[in-house]
């Protein structure tokens, strides 16, 4: 008998071994788990309705016999080349039956197997936690700006340099904006997102800096932690002004793709009519049809996004006129390296002050 294995145990294992149904992993699972289901979605599905009507027993039954083939299955061909001395850690739902099921098997074939205690909702819990409990202590730099300012360029850039960055906008998917949907990538769920930020807050130095753009509470369809936009609200800020002109041909690189489908970014655009009105939304319409992209954007930064910037930032957090400023005239590649350089160095003024 061993004592239960937890979640900050699992880096003493070779492989992290998800037993869930691929549908289950695709939602959210532990950072570097392989996904070998021991019952695939319509197996779950056949067995959760076995159980239903006809009871646990019926269940177990037909259920058991698609559990052993499909552990089977793995030891023929995911397992095959494992050493003697494997050491996995496999988990389910809830560290019951399912990589129960799987770990007996591997025992018996003489690996060191053990089993995940809890199962995924430990992790799920332990996510929380950190979230919950690190927010509060980071040493956060908002870097904020207008639309069009390149900020999450800007962060990309720096988490080249060495610098520590969380990149709220490429862990959801989505650039924040209500045009912001990336062409044929998905959102991921709430789940996946957050595992993401967890996993970055385990990794990083909590007394160095960790750059971070001022998201609102939603990016797209998914909610920002309370913790971490609670500690956004309260931290120092560095703002990126760039002038009109280099942020409209930044928004012209950055969004040409909207170009590609006038109709999806017109049936966009109607969801701003209660704050517009019919004749100004008619307008940004045509010039959508017409994929005449450098108007539309020009009035659309200038009437709806700039405002609604200058409204938001001062109420929002606490600290903004404090606020370190850069101004800018260039956002191309080169000059986004040049102002990620600036921006480090704006932090370590902030950090030193």
């Amino acid at each position: 008998m061993r004592d239960p294995v937890r979640v900050g145990d699992r880096q003493r294992f070779d492989t992290l071994i998800d037993a869930r149904s691929p549908a289950e992993f695709a939602i959210d699972h532990i950072p570097g788990a392989i996904n070998c289901p021991v019952l695939d979605d319509e197996e779950r599905r056949i067995v959760g309705t076995l159980y239903k009507q006809q009871g646990a027993f019926e269940a177990r039954r037909v259920g058991g016999a698609m559990v052993a083939a499909n552990i089977a299955r793995h030891l023929k061909a995911q397992f095959a080349d494992r050493p003697a001395d494997w050491k996995p850690l496999i988990y389910c739902w809830r560290g019951g039956l399912r990589s129960g099921s799987m770990t007996t098997w591997l025992r018996l074939v003489g690996w060191d197997a053990q089993q995940l205690a809890g199962g995924y909702k430990s992790w799920r819990r332990h996510v929380i936690t950190q979230i919950e409990t690190l927010c509060p202590r980071l040493e956060l730099r908002v870097l904020c700006g207008a639309t069009g300012s390149a900020k999450t360029r800007v962060l990309q850039a720096m988490a080249a340099q060495g610098e520590q960055v969380l990149d709220l906008e490429g862990f959801a998917a989505h650039k924040g904006s209500l045009l912001g949907a990336l062409p044929g990538v998905p959102q991921p769920s709430q789940t996946a997102f957050e595992t993401r930020i967890a996993e970055l807050l385990d990794r990083i130095d909590p007394q160095k800096p960790l750059y971070v753009e001022g998201e609102s509470r939603r990016i797209g369809r998914l909610n920002v932690p309370t913790a971490l936009v609670e500690r956004m609200r309260a931290s120092r800020v560095i703002e990126i002004d760039a002038t009109p002109e280099a942020r409209l041909a930044y928004l012209l690189r950055d969004y040409a793709y909207l170009g590609d489908d006038p109709e999806a970014l017109s049936r966009q655009l109607a969801m701003l009519k209660e704050l517009h009105g019919k004749v100004v939304i008619a307008r940004w319409q045509q010039w959508a049809a017409e994929r005449n992209l450098p108007s539309l954007f020009a009035e659309l930064t200038a009437l709806h996004y700039d405002p609604a910037y200058k409204r938001s930032q001062a109420s929002h957090f606490a600290r903004w006129d404090e606020r370190q400023v850069l101004r800018v005239d260039d956002l191309s590649d080169e000059g986004v390296e040049a102002i990620a350089r600036r921006v480090a160095a704006a932090g370590q003024e902030l950090s030193a002050s």
